[in-house]
Formats: structure tokens, sequence, C-alpha cells
């Protein structure tokens, strides 16, 4: 199976810039009701994704007093951990793997330029039709 069928293309996802403020990120994270979301460089790359968490404990760790998130720049704020991407061309199998400690998977081509990502749900959806089907061919 195609990765690319999953793929929610980069056009329709939520994403930061990571040159963008604090207060770009609090307010895209809640316009779109998301607890992680993607960062991107302006050409394009993926660098990494940021979380709730992640702003709240900038703001408490660094004293960001909320007035002042307009002058903090999203580079400055620490990541626990990024989503790891993958690329176009990977399995189904790894896929899944990936899925499995992720709530999206960052798809990246071959310039490691992002493409778009593939919610967990997608997956999760593709395999119980699998054993679904499964289980209507061996009755």
């Amino acid at each position: 199976m195609n990765l690319l069928f999953f793929l929610t293309p980069k056009q329709d996802v939520a994403f930061l810039y990571e040159d963008f403020t604090l207060r770009q990120a609090l307010e895209k994270m809640e316009y779109h009701r998301y607890s992680t979301i993607p960062v991107l460089s302006r050409n394009g790359e993926y660098i990494g994704s940021v979380t709730e968490g992640d702003l709240l404990w900038a703001i408490k760790n660094q004293g960001i007093r909320l007035e002042d998130a307009s002058s903090v720049s999203l580079r400055s704020i620490p990541r626990k951990r990024d989503y790891k991407a993958v690329p176009v061309t990977t399995r189904m199998e790894h896929l899944v793997a990936a899925a499995m400690t992720q709530n999206f998977v960052p798809v990246v081509d071959d310039k490691k330029s992002f493409i778009g990502l593939i919610k967990r749900n997608a997956i999760i959806q593709y395999c119980y039709d699998q054993y679904k089907n499964s289980q209507s061919a061996s009755v």
C-alpha cells in the first residue's frame, strides 16, 4: 500500500514556521484545537513539532508574560520531542510503527521538504478494514 493514499497534503495542514512568535503559535493551535503542530523552515523543510506542553513549559520556565508572547520567537522554545518524519517511500509497517507513538506522521520528499502528514486515525482505520476483510474472507 502506498502511503500517499493516507496523506493529508501540506495545503490542508495547519503548520507553523520556525520564525513565528509564541503568540502566533498559541493562536494557531487554539484556532485549530491542536495539541501538537508541525514546524517548518521558510524553505519548506520539516523542522519538528511543537506541543502545547512545550509552549506552557517555556512560558513557565522562561518567565514569559503573555503580553510579551509577540516578541518571543518559536525558535527559542525548547521542544521535548519531535515527531519523526518519514520519507514518501516508507513501507506500511514502518508507518504503523511511527504512528504508534505519534498522533500524526509527517511525510517528507527526497529533498526533506514537508509534503503533508498522515493522521493516526487513518492508519487505524486502514488496519481495521484489513482485519474486517480478512475475517470476512475466512468465513
